[in-house]
């Protein structure tokens, strides 16, 4: 058991589970989020299988802000590691089916993860994920280095109106409500945090990694979102050696979970109904 500052990583992680089977599905939040971004989800997934969420370290919905430490979260692998000693703590290790579900960074964690220990995990299912967001000569992340700096620049001058600015660009324009939950969940964040998160996330560079995830994955991408370009998604389906599809999610924004939840659960449950287990 990993015990952070006196707690198990599960209390400390806000750790919760519903539903029950000998099938399991981890539910991981992205940059900014936290548990709640699943809310719609849950509990149509309950109804069949085990669920599990929990928070990141940097969220603001840890209540222990001291977990988080920016020189050790430098890079996605201490996350990785997070993720597995979570697993290994809640005994879903043993778990007989294990799908990872990883929204946008979470969905590189998952990936990173997988490789370390393969085992763990029978699928993931990334949504909005990508390997690096910087174009390159030969390659479309949908930023360029100038848009980087300006965004890491809005958040270090002005965070909060950064983040209000932010949550309208990346759930999308017509869904006010999704954009006030995720407003929320952003604001909760330590400035510091968010910064030093986005740095990790937007100068990051996965892409060598993609060509050692073993695992079969489902990439989840939407039909417009202004974070990941689509072509993110079938340069992962390409790279990633295990059996990958891409399923397409028909909405805005980068959280299908928020603005398109029914349609987000008809994938998920196409894609868990085809495993052993499910």
């Amino acid at each position: 058991m990993v015990v952070m500052h006196g707690k198990p990583l599960s209390i400390t992680m806000n750790a919760r589970t519903s539903g029950s089977g000998d099938d399991t599905v981890v539910l991981a939040h992205g940059y900014g989020g936290d548990q709640s971004v699943w809310d719609k989800i849950v509990p149509h997934l309950a109804q069949r299988h085990r669920v599990v969420v929990f928070d990141w370290s940097f969220s603001g919905a840890v209540k222990d802000q001291s977990f988080f430490d920016p020189v050790k979260y430098s890079s996605f692998d201490a996350f990785a590691d997070d993720l597995i000693s979570l697993l290994e703590e809640m005994n879903l290790s043993s778990s007989s089916s294990l799908v990872f579900v990883g929204h946008s960074m979470s969905g590189m964690i998952g990936c990173i993860a997988s490789v370390k220990r393969p085992e763990l995990f029978n699928r993931l299912i990334l949504i909005g994920a990508s390997p690096r967001y910087i174009n390159s000569e030969d390659y479309e992340g949908g930023f360029e280095n100038s848009d980087i700096d300006q965004l890491l620049s809005s958040i270090e001058s002005n965070f909060h109106n950064w983040a209000s600015n932010f949550a309208s660009l990346a759930v999308g324009p017509n869904d006010s409500l999704s954009i006030e939950k995720f407003q929320k969940c952003l604001k909760r964040m330590k400035p510091e945090v968010a910064l030093s998160i986005a740095k990790l996330v937007f100068h990051s560079d996965q892409r060598e990694m993609l060509g050692e995830v073993m695992t079969p994955c489902t990439i989840i991408q939407t039909t417009n979102d202004v974070v990941v370009p689509s072509s993110v998604a079938d340069y992962m389906k390409n790279k990633i050696k295990g059996e990958s599809t891409v399923e397409i999610v028909d909405t805005d924004g980068h959280f299908p979970q928020l603005t398109a939840h029914l349609q987000l659960l008809e994938v998920l449950g196409g894609v868990l109904a085809l495993d052993h287990g499910f």
